[in-house]
């Protein structure tokens, strides 16, 4: 970054050999590139319109990213082209187990198509708690997590235009929602944790994953899940304040269980929550510092739902709207 005062001149974003070029004004751009071509053999690409196989829409309403490109190419290496779609990446009440007695598959594949859907969750947080929940099963796959697999790919055929949305905005404030399931697991008992953070417009920062520790009760389950959306906003505040916007006030995050909030507010110890591991209570001292706001909302408008367990077409189709994913087309015309 360069930077004068309280102004960002310049960003620069570094993939390997792959560079993003952004800034307030266009003359320092053109010379930054200049000085990179004269010591490094380089080709100038113009306006970002691809990048790592993503796939950039920019006008003066905002930008649209998304891998339609990349999902084309998944659906015709797994003979998925013609495939019939689906409404949801996951079928609601879906258990899946790593003890079954159902026929083993080729892991290679199994393991190819999941790796593909991982790279797709890039643009596509909509299919992130279903990949997330079919990665577990990488050791020991078998038809029924191969079937599963499928069922993604064909809710992928049914919404290829898909991807990410970003409004532009003047503050960019630093929103963030945190939910978890319980017990979600039928081999383990964890559950599993899911966040996402906006600044504004659009979500940027999101996260599924099954918890390290079994919870004994939903607010426990809840508390882990907050502990990780904790841990990720302090450092997106951190990064923000690089980019010279810092974050003033404490950054709300939204978490729809009130016990949860009520323990990282009252620093006191209670009988429920002394078998806590203690690096969970580092919530307690961001919400001390004024850094995070732990803040209730309602179940019905949770929108990290769609991160943590399977949803009914009603309110998975809901949730997706509302966190920003759609269609490029329908974008620009409905």
């Amino acid at each position: 970054m360069k930077k004068a005062e309280k102004e960002t001149l310049l960003i620069v974003s570094l993939y390997v050999d792959d560079l993003l070029i952004t800034g307030c004004k266009g003359e320092l751009i053109e010379d930054f590139k200049k000085q990179m071509l004269d010591v490094f053999e380089m080709t100038d690409l113009g306006l970002m319109t691809y990048f790592l196989g993503m796939k950039a829409n920019q006008n003066e309403h905002g930008i649209f990213i998304s891998q339609q490109a990349f999902a084309q190419k998944v659906l015709s290496k797994f003979n998925m082209s013609k495939c019939k779609p689906v409404s949801t990446p996951v079928a609601l009440g879906e258990k899946l187990s790593s003890i079954s007695e159902h026929d083993r598959v080729d892991e290679k594949e199994y393991r190819s198509l999941v790796g593909c859907l991982l790279y797709l969750t890039a643009t596509r947080l909509d299919i992130l708690y279903a990949v997330s929940f079919l990665s577990r099963f990488m050791h020991c796959c078998n038809v029924t997590h191969f079937k599963a697999a499928k069922r993604v790919l064909r809710y992928v055929k049914g919404t290829l235009g898909y991807g990410v949305k970003f409004e532009r905005i003047e503050e960019l404030k630093l929103v963030g929602y945190s939910d978890s399931d319980w017990a979600g697991s039928v081999d383990d008992m964890k559950s599993t944790s899911g966040y996402f953070f906006t600044l504004g417009s659009g979500v940027f920062s999101w996260s599924s994953k099954k918890q390290q520790t079994v919870a004994q009760s939903t607010a426990e389950a809840e508390y882990i899940a907050s502990a990780g959306a904790v841990n990720q906003a302090i450092w997106l505040r951190k990064l923000l304040y690089d980019l010279n916007e810092e974050q003033v006030e404490a950054t709300e995050i939204k978490v729809d269980n009130q016990s949860a909030i009520a323990i990282a507010k009252n620093p006191v110890f209670h009988g429920k929550t002394k078998h806590f591991k203690i690096k969970y209570h580092f919530v307690r001292e961001a919400e001390l510092s004024k850094e995070i706001n732990l803040v209730h909302c309602c179940s019905e408008v949770q929108l990290a739902d769609i991160l943590t367990k399977p949803l009914a077409t009603t309110r998975f189709e809901y949730l997706k709207k509302q966190i920003g994913v759609c269609c490029f087309v329908a974008n620009e015309e409905c």
